[in-house]
C-alpha cells in the first residue's frame, strides 16, 4: 500500500511541474525570438510593400582581393545573358588555358584540369564545369548581418620569417 500513495504524489508533482516546464519553454523562445535579427519580409505579412530595387552588379573588372586562403575569385564583370548548361559553358570561351592570350581573361587554375586523384586532363574537370558553382559576382548591397571579421594581420600576426 505504501507504494501506491508514493506513485501517486508522484503523479501528482508531475502534473504541477508541467505546466511550469511549459511556462518556462515558451519565456525561453521568445527571449529568443527577440535577438534573432528580422532577415527580410515586411513587419506586417498582410500589408502590401513595394519591391526593395536590386542591388546593382559591381562590374569594374577589377580583381578584387581574397578574405581567406583558397577563396574561389570572386566574378568581377556581368555574366548576366551567359550561357552555363551542359552542352555550354561561355567562361571558358576566354578563361580556358588555350584562349586567355587572345581574351585577356585571367586562365583557370590548373586544379579545375585535375581528376579527384590528381590525374591531370586535357580539357576541363567534369566536377569544375559550372563555374558559378563557386564564383558569383559582387552586388553592390548591404549586407544582412554585420561582418566582425579580422584578418590575421591586423590582429598583429606576422608571418614566419618576417621580422619581429
Amino acid at each position: 500500500m505504501r507504494s501506491q500513495g508514493s506513485s501517486r504524489r508522484l503523479n501528482a508533482r508531475r502534473r504541477l511541474a508541467m505546466p511550469a516546464i511549459i511556462l518556462g519553454l515558451l519565456m525561453a523562445s521568445a527571449a529568443l525570438a527577440q535577438m534573432v535579427p528580422q532577415l527580410s519580409g515586411n513587419e506586417n505579412p498582410m500589408e502590401s510593400k513595394d519591391a526593395k530595387p536590386l542591388p546593382k552588379w559591381v562590374v569594374d573588372d577589377i580583381r578584387k582581393m581574397r578574405n581567406y586562403p583558397d577563396q574561389p575569385p570572386v566574378i568581377p564583370h556581368s555574366i548576366e545573358g551567359y550561357q552555363l548548361s551542359v552542352n555550354t559553358n561561355r567562361c571558358l570561351s576566354c578563361h580556358k588555358r588555350e584562349l586567355t592570350e587572345g581574351s585577356g581573361a585571367p586562365m583557370i587554375s590548373v586544379t579545375h584540369y585535375m581528376t579527384r586523384e590528381g590525374q591531370m586532363l586535357a580539357d576541363v574537370s567534369p566536377r569544375r564545369y559550372f563555374c558559378t558553382a563557386c564564383h558569383v559576382p559582387q552586388a553592390d548591397a548591404k549586407p544582412l548581418v554585420d561582418n566582425s571579421f579580422k584578418d590575421m594581420s591586423e590582429l598583429g600576426f606576422k608571418p614566419i620569417g618576417s621580422d619581429q
